[in-house]
């Protein structure tokens, strides 16, 4: 099996005395016209000064201009493509001598697919029941519900409440809002439910709740609250009639019929693009299984540091600066290497697919992402090009449109089996 180990490289690099003498008294040149020492205008400082008093930032500047060009140069003589920064180590510095080092780097890898075309994959077209369109079509009603306010009578089942909810207990802030609640609802704590029976708009009823550990809300998540309700509104939802008026209203449909279509469609690519999902994501699993080849430290690293910072943005709602987190990357590494190693792989494959097929983001299809994001953003569509070019985000967005339109291709070429 290949290692990380295969893609390392080493290099002993010299760069010639000559370069060197020339690029101390050239950085030593440079600091004598822009320092000022006591008894010399700038740029009169004797030059054997300037070498005596700023040795170290002289031999720091000489290094950081000469290894880089030493280093590039040298791999494209070899031919090598590579990952990441360089560790320097032996490195030789002497006055009247050539400049010595050792790189140690990584490649990107060199590697052939194997046969993609045709691969077997478990996928059965989604069939929609008249269940599922009938409860479709019931959500729709849900949203189009009218509630209308009851005359003063004893709250019963189903009744839906406008309460003044007040904690009482258990809050260190307290709470005191409206809240409309469907007695006996699903959703409804049976403690609000069973204390609202029988009450009257104006009653103050009581009830406690005990709220669960991972509670959505967390200044109540495992807390004991005990509540006054106070009744001010009872009303009815009242659904609209599932008829040819209702489907007019909802849009471009004349009949009940024509709605009931395409709603039947609707739930059919949903099912459809969830079932391609599942076996494209199976077709990955299949091409990073059959191909065996090294991967770079350099990109597993890359990738775990991708995958922790979209984990926070979604905890956060916002961009987190990894180096300003204690972490323990030991520990992350570990927990996070199978999958990103998995996730450099399968990138790398279809990538290799992507080039044998020619398959390519057009312009229109970046256009159209491009427009879909300055509608969002309410801003002339030239000037959120610019925006999206300058951050990279115009470049992800061609990469995953080939990445997807690679998936399809995958996907239409395999033998589908139930």
């Amino acid at each position: 099996m290949s290692t990380v180990a295969d893609c390392k490289r080493s290099l002993e690099v010299e760069i010639p005395v000559e370069e060197v003498e020339k690029a101390r008294q050239r950085v030593a040149e440079s600091i004598r016209q822009k320092v000022r020492l006591p008894g010399f205008r700038p740029g009169k400082a004797p030059a054997s000064m300037i070498a005596s008093r700023y040795e170290s930032d002289i031999r720091q500047e000489v290094l950081d201009q000469l290894l880089p060009v030493a280093f590039r140069a040298r791999v494209e003589k070899e031919e090598l493509r590579v990952v990441g920064q360089p560790n320097i180590t032996e490195l030789h510095f002497e006055k009247g001598e050539p400049i010595r080092f050792k790189a140690d780097f990584e490649v990107a890898p060199e590697f052939e697919i194997g046969n993609y075309h045709g691969l077997p994959v478990k996928y059965e077209e989604p069939v929609v029941g008249d269940e599922e369109v009938a409860n479709r079509l019931d959500d729709m009603r849900e949203r189009k519900a009218e509630y209308v306010n009851l005359d003063p009578r004893p709250i019963e089942d189903k009744d839906h409440v406008v309460v003044l909810l007040k904690s009482v207990a258990g809050l260190a802030e307290p709470i005191e809002q409206d809240s409309t609640i469907e007695v006996g609802g699903g959703d409804t704590f049976p403690s609000f439910t069973e204390a609202l029976i029988g009450a009257q708009p104006g009653d103050t009823k009581e009830a406690e709740v005990v709220y669960p550990e991972d509670y959505g809300e967390p200044k109540l998540a495992g807390k004991t609250v005990r509540f006054s309700l106070t009744p001010k509104v009872i009303q009815k939802k009242e659904l609209p009639a599932l008829d040819d008026e209702f489907a007019r209203d909802l849009g471009d449909y004349q009949t009940l019929d024509e709605l009931r279509d395409a709603v039947r469609k609707s739930i059919f690519h949903e099912k459809q693009h969830a079932a391609q999902q599942v076996a494209k994501e199976a077709l990955i699993d299949r091409l990073v299984e059959a191909n065996d080849f090294p991967i770079p430290e350099t990109y597993v690293n890359r990738q775990i540091e991708n995958q922790l910072t979209m984990q926070l943005r979604q905890v956060t709602g916002r961009d987190v600066d990894l180096s300003k987190l204690n972490l323990d990357w030991a520990k992350v590494k570990e927990k996070q290497r199978d999958p990103a190693l998995r996730s450099v792989k399968a990138s790398l494959l279809l990538e290799k697919v992507s080039d044998k097929e020619g398959i390519k983001a057009t312009r229109d299809e970046v256009d159209r992402e491009v427009q879909r994001i300055a509608q969002q953003e309410r801003e002339p569509i030239p000037v959120t090009r610019a925006k999206l070019d300058k951050d990279g985000t115009l470049a992800r967005f061609a990469s995953h449109i080939q990445t997807e339109k690679t998936l399809q291709f995958l996907f239409e070429q395999a033998q589908k089996q139930v």
